[in-house]
């Protein structure tokens, strides 16, 4: 485990690694945002804490990994602001709705934390577990050759069809019905 201050916002992140993570070959790894609600809570309302977990295993499987795990809860409006949409959301807004009715954007996140810690950590490639495409292009645009994005689809339920769909439709995710786990 290696923790991380981000000098801008003071938050602190945390990368767990597994395994030889400087042998130079590619590197399985999984950037992910915190999610209170998912992760440690279990909620049934969005994918999160499902996907932490299957990228856990998966690195288990493979012997060596990196997880990023980013302070950036509720795509980067914090915990209570995503009770706040929560409410919106159980009113008919979806995700993305409910973010911008507080007066955010759709994803606040901001990968820019990532640069010290793969320096820091000497990664040059990885295979991303991941189906947000914004990942993919904050890496590359550091530098770090993401040889291969890896769909990471698991953890739907009736309870976030709807979340799931808006991440597709107005987040641009990539989902594939038939990649379910």
């Amino acid at each position: 485990m290696h923790g991380f201050t981000d000098a801008e916002t003071d938050k602190e992140h945390v990368v767990l690694t597994m395994g030889d993570i400087n042998d130079p070959a590619p590197l399985l790894a999984r950037i992910h945002s915190e999610c209170l609600t998912g992760d440690g809570l279990f909620s049934l309302r969005c994918d999160c804490g499902p996907q932490l977990q299957a990228a856990m295993h998966k690195i288990g499987v493979a012997g060596r990994g990196v997880i990023f795990y980013l302070r950036q809860e509720g795509r980067g409006i914090g915990l209570l602001n995503k009770i706040k949409a929560y409410h919106l959301q159980d009113q008919g807004a979806d995700t993305v709705e409910a973010n911008e009715q507080l007066g955010f954007g759709a994803d606040m996140r901001d990968y820019s934390i990532l640069k010290p810690m793969l320096e820091h950590l000497n990664i040059k490639a990885l295979k991303l577990l991941t189906n947000n495409p914004r990942k993919v292009k904050a890496l590359q645009d550091m530098g770090i050759n993401v040889v291969e994005r890896i769909p990471h689809q698991t953890g739907r339920n009736p309870h976030n069809a709807k979340y799931l769909e808006t991440k597709a439709g107005k987040l641009g995710h990539l989902f594939n019905s038939e990649d379910d786990e």
